[in-house]
């Protein structure tokens, strides 16, 4: 991958002593992309001049925690343990207006975690509240920033705004794509803070294989015949308006993979309630879909895998909905994609997705026959080679986010 090389005048100012090892504070606050960070905590933990932080925060600690399970068993793993906790959002509250109070707690309660742990990195990936709460409290507190996944294009619910201004408080950006990183730079980022080093979303998926018969089984999908996975998220709209069109795919979904659909619950961005009631309402007039509310990455990985290969005979399997997984991951997995509506709107995509902007019965189930159909041979996309966690860890090892005049921020424009 490329790295912008151009010089910005502070970069020749003199210098302090770095620390050793220097400390990196990952932050992760959703299951989204605490499956994209693995590789990149990994990374730096190995590292020999780099120190691991873990801190999770927001969705990973609402409801049942379940995910916040997933993060210390990791950590375990590592050897090491979550550092800190932050809480953000207050079960049964949802809605923007709760999101807004939640990014303020975040805001506040980060900076104390930062304060105790003290990092010479804030490591952030994406557009979530999460981020943008640590995010806003590393550049007003002033540590030092780095950026993941910066200069996409996704609308989502408030992605487009939350991603870009994330960019314009981060001192380090590592875009996943060179179209990501030359945006950066149009918006006025010095482009020798601008490294592209692919989509942590790729790394280790060499390594993960299928899930088995039995594993299928267990989630309610056993025997060979094609299925679909269902994974959409709220794109801003009220509860009702998502629960008519998430009802109108997992009807489509019905009447072509008959009950051999796995919908896999949404985020906890506003209008959540509205797709779990689809989906709920769905399995209580029988012949609905099992669902399940979490999948760890590994068996979420093995479950597209099983997905783009089916056996002889048998039809293509299709993940439909509006989940970046669609575009990434299932681009390096070759897995067919059906992309509804607005939430990736202007994201890179490889040729394995059909978009379909509306969300009418007849539309989707063209867009699905369509999917199911391509030939996906020689399928090419553009988020990287598998390494980018080593090329973070890397890249926050080499530059020292105590020169003077580091965390000085100047638009180039």
């Amino acid at each position: 991958m490329n790295s912008h090389t151009a010089r910005c005048p502070e970069a020749k100012e003199t210098a302090l002593t770095p620390p050793s090892p220097r400390r990196i504070a990952v932050v992760t606050g959703s299951r989204a992309e605490f499956g994209l960070l693995r590789p990149v905590m990994r990374a730096v933990h190995a590292h020999p001049e780099l120190e691991l932080i873990i801190i999770a925060a927001g969705s990973h600690l609402a409801s049942a925690g379940e995910t916040y399970r997933d993060v210390k068993m990791f950590a375990r793993e590592l050897h090491t343990e979550v550092a800190d906790a932050v809480p953000m959002q207050v079960d049964g509250r949802t809605g923007r207006h709760a999101d807004a109070e939640a990014v303020g707690a975040g805001v506040s309660r980060f900076t104390r975690a930062f304060i105790r742990t003290r990092p010479d990195w804030v490591f952030v990936l994406g557009d979530r509240i999460e981020a943008f709460a640590a995010a806003a409290s590393a550049s007003i507190g002033g540590w030092a920033l780095a950026h993941a996944h910066g200069g996409d294009r996704a609308e989502g619910v408030a992605d487009e705004a939350m991603r870009h201004a994330i960019t314009k408080l981060a001192h380090l950006h590592l875009p996943a794509t060179a179209e990501s990183a030359d945006r950066i730079i149009r918006m006025g980022e010095a482009a020798d803070r601008v490294h592209t080093i692919g989509s942590p979303a790729i790394d280790g998926l060499e390594s993960i294989g299928e899930l088995d018969d039995s594993a299928m089984a267990e989630l309610g999908l056993p025997g060979p015949e094609p299925f679909a996975v269902f994974m959409m998220h709220p794109v801003g709209r009220s509860a009702d308006e998502e629960r008519a069109g998430a009802a109108a795919v997992l009807e489509v979904l019905r009447e072509v993979y008959g009950p051999r659909v796995l919908a896999m619950h949404p985020n906890l961005d506003p209008g959540r309630e509205g797709i779990m009631a689809a989906i709920e309402s769905s399995g209580r007039e029988g012949g609905g879909p099992p669902a399940v509310s979490h999948l760890p990455r590994d068996r979420f990985i093995g479950l597209l895998r099983r997905l783009a290969r089916p056996p002889e005979g048998v039809r293509a399997g299709v993940l439909v909905g509006n989940s970046s997984a669609g575009l990434i991951e299932a681009a390096a997995l070759r897995v067919r994609a059906v992309d509804i509506g607005l939430r990736q709107a202007g994201r890179e995509r490889a040729r394995n997705v059909v978009h379909t902007g509306g969300m009418e019965a007849e539309s989707i189930r063209a867009a699905i026959e369509q999917a199911s159909g391509l030939d996906l041979s020689g399928l090419t996309h553009p988020y990287g080679d598998g390494r980018t966690g080593d090329r973070a860890a890397e890249v926050l090892a080499r530059l020292n986010p105590h020169d003077r005049g580091f965390l000085r921020k100047r638009c180039t424009y």
